[in-house]
């Protein structure tokens, strides 16, 4: 049997990725199967258990594969920033504008919000994405604490209590979104983002 290359065994992987992503979206991840996965990739199941030992790794790949991208645009050095709340502002809106103009990212959040229990095979997920949460939620309170910092928000505001609001809204904006794509609108997004931030430094 001729062993497959690097490029191969990532197109396969990436095939199977995209299949799940079919799946899941179509029936929900309870009721799919490896074998459905199978199926819609053109592989046999052997193919996936070679990439991945269970279905619980194949929703996490998935994941993983849409929103490392992400991440990546949030980050920022907040303290080097003249004015960290527009900074962090301007990212947030750059991933809102990416999730909301790529069809995938409707499939995957669709999935994520809507059609996983986090349940039996499942439930290792919720600890996964506790952490990207964290992630998520310090990178947030960098930038406002950065602004603190600098003066643009009082002393008084708690900065971790304060990114959990920017996450809630973030969080909620998209989990709507993915229920009914029609229902939010960016600039609509950009105002109640911009409107909370601005409540955080106060009257002008």
């Amino acid at each position: 049997m001729v062993r497959k290359t690097k490029a191969e065994a990532q197109a396969t992987r990436d095939g199977i990725l995209d299949a799940a992503e079919q799946v899941f979206h179509r029936k929900g991840v309870s009721r799919t199967t490896l074998s459905d996965v199978a199926a819609e990739a053109g592989v046999t199941r052997g193919a996936i258990y070679w990439h991945f030992a269970n279905k619980g790794e194949v929703f996490d790949a998935m994941m993983c594969r849409a929103v490392s991208p992400l991440e990546s645009m949030e980050q920022a050095d907040y303290a080097a920033c003249d004015r960290p709340l527009d900074e962090l502002r301007d990212r947030l809106m750059a991933i809102l504008e990416l999730i909301f103009a790529e069809p995938r990212y409707l499939r995957v959040f669709s999935i994520a919000w809507h059609k996983c229990e986090y349940v039996d095979e499942m439930a290792p997920i919720i600890d996964q994405c506790l952490e990207a949460g964290d992630r998520h939620l310090v990178r947030i309170e960098a930038a406002i604490r950065a602004a603190r910092d600098k003066g643009q928000v009082p002393p008084s505001v708690e900065t971790r209590r304060a990114a959990m609001g920017v996450t809630v809204l973030i969080d909620g904006l998209i989990a709507d979104w993915a229920m009914q794509p029609q229902s939010i609108d960016l600039s609509h997004a950009r105002e109640w983002l911009g409107c909370y931030l601005r409540g955080l430094a106060g009257p002008a």
